[in-house]
């Protein structure tokens, strides 16, 4: 799993890239988010358009990241999910639980909406 963080106005954007699994990508996941938290910021957006698998613990890692901001209350949006990601959240009944957009400027403005 590897990480880039990128900001557009204020809010920040999460490009995921490789296997969302147990071990190392969760824990990448979770250490990025807390310390976004950490640095206040309320809207975050990840970008999940490069993550190829995504398994249990990468699911339970996304939900408790949603917990967390929603905890802090901060935002947290899905943008350009894969196909395969997008089968496995609705697997798992969690598609509804977020905000999947497939365009990144329409996330980003979805934010300022809300």
């Amino acid at each position: 799993m590897h990480v880039e963080v990128r900001k557009v106005d204020d809010v920040v954007i999460v490009d995921l890239k490789g296997k969302l699994t147990a071990g190392l990508g969760d824990q990448i996941l979770r250490d990025t988010l807390d310390e976004l938290l950490a640095e206040s910021w309320r809207k975050i957006l990840l970008n999940l358009s490069e993550v190829t698998f995504l398994d249990s613990a990468g699911l339970g890692e996304l939900v408790a990241g949603l917990k967390t901001a929603r905890k802090f209350g901060a935002e947290l949006k899905v943008v350009k999910a894969s196909e395969r990601v997008k089968t496995t959240l609705s697997l798992a009944r969690l598609l509804p639980v977020f905000e999947v957009y497939e365009d990144e400027a329409e996330a980003v403005r979805q934010f300022a909406a809300s």
